[in-house]
């Protein structure tokens, strides 16, 4: 099977393309591993900037329906240290311009604004590779293939097309994350619901930190993060929920109970997520007929910017293309060369956030940003 433009994942990158090329009028076909849209858990709350995110939803037409899904609150903030004593607590005041939405329900109405059948489910790459001209065939764990006219992989982290382009494979940083969620938590964990308060909450310190977020429905989303080496974490038995949730408490002595009942009090299992990054600077030489958005172009340390970089990437990449309709090459020339500095300088500030939240001076680091105190803010 031929098809034009092929994107591989359906993530908020994939997807995002995928409407600007309908809106454009340009055929898209988007192969997803994942069984069906419902599939599995797709995060907690995404904040979604003016400037790149906002732009992106505004340029896929959708961007009143995205007002209709916003966690309205959601943009309180609250920074805490070890022992529990609040730093900074900014309350929602309806001024922010980084509204909060459920992960699901953007995804959501980014499939639902495709027409039936974009979206192919259940499709696990297993490679790819040219076949000259640029032109690519893709081949899939059911042994099945396509070959593309273009081939845009917004698969992620451990993206399969990636190596047509780079050799780049990202890197572990030294930094893990643990998931965990706490349900109806107004009845039944009052004293972690009024830690946490109405939006974010983060306690911090060099090396260590609980962050959690209200979601809808009474949920706390908590993730736990500690720098160690990748043998500690691999150590760590996550099919016995009580004894990670024991383990990864242990790296939190002497922390205010009240922060690690977000860990211990946990009703999901606890979820490992390794922080990986590519190259701040990772970039690639023109192939024809094949190019990146999102993780796959740019993967980098968790700064808020990742879900909004991959829709802007998204968007730039179906405009450029809207705008070179008989010269796909040239389409590609001009995303590339705005993807490169813009995904590098984001690297940096991703880093800088990453040394706002768990270096040395944690927490002051970050309310002084957050203050404007920060120079570097």
């Amino acid at each position: 099977m031929h098809t034009p433009v092929t994107i591989i994942g359906a993530g908020l990158g994939g997807l995002t393309l995928a409407r600007v090329l309908h809106v454009h009028g340009i055929p898209v076909t988007v192969h997803e591993a994942e069984a069906s849209p419902t599939a599995r858990a797709q995060g907690g709350l995404l904040d979604i900037h003016e400037h790149n995110g906002q732009r992106a939803l505004r340029a896929a037409g959708l961007y009143e329906e995205f007002l209709g899904i916003v966690h309205q609150g959601a943009q309180a903030s609250r920074i805490a240290d070890k022992d529990g004593t609040v730093l900074l607590d900014e309350p929602d005041d309806g001024t922010g311009g980084r509204p909060e939405v459920p992960r699901a329900a953007l995804r959501r109405m980014l499939v639902d604004a495709l027409p039936e059948g974009t979206v192919r489910w259940g499709r696990k790459v297993t490679g790819a590779r040219s076949l000259g001209g640029g032109r690519h065939e893709v081949t899939f764990a059911d042994g099945t293939t396509v070959t593309t006219g273009l081939l845009v992989g917004a698969d992620g982290a451990w993206s399969r097309v990636r190596p047509l382009l780079s050799d780049a494979v990202p890197a572990y940083i030294g930094r893990s994350m643990i998931e965990t969620y706490l349900y109806d938590v107004d009845t039944r964990h009052p004293e972690s619901a009024r830690v946490v308060g109405d939006g974010s909450f983060s306690a911090l310190a060099p090396g260590r930190g609980i962050s959690a977020h209200r979601e809808p429905d009474g949920v706390l989303h908590t993730y736990v993060t500690v720098d160690k080496e990748r043998a500690w974490l691999d150590a760590i038995d996550f099919t016995d929920a009580e004894a990670a949730r024991a383990a990864v408490a242990a790296e939190f002595p002497g922390w205010a109970p009240g922060l690690t009942a977000l860990l211990t009090d946990g009703e999901s299992a606890p979820v490992p997520r390794t922080v990986n990054t590519l190259p701040d600077d990772h970039r690639w030489d023109r192939v024809p007929g094949v190019t990146l958005v999102g993780d796959a172009a740019h993967l980098m340390p968790p700064s808020g910017e990742g879900a909004n970089l991959a829709m802007y990437d998204g968007a730039e990449l179906g405009l450029a293309l809207a705008a070179h309709p008989d010269d796909t090459e040239a389409a590609l020339a001009v995303y590339e060369e705005a993807l490169f500095p813009r995904s590098a300088a984001a690297a940096v500030e991703a880093r800088h956030v990453q040394w706002l939240c768990h270096g040395e001076d944690a927490p002051h680091s970050l309310v002084a940003f957050f203050t404007g105190a920060d120079p570097a803010a």
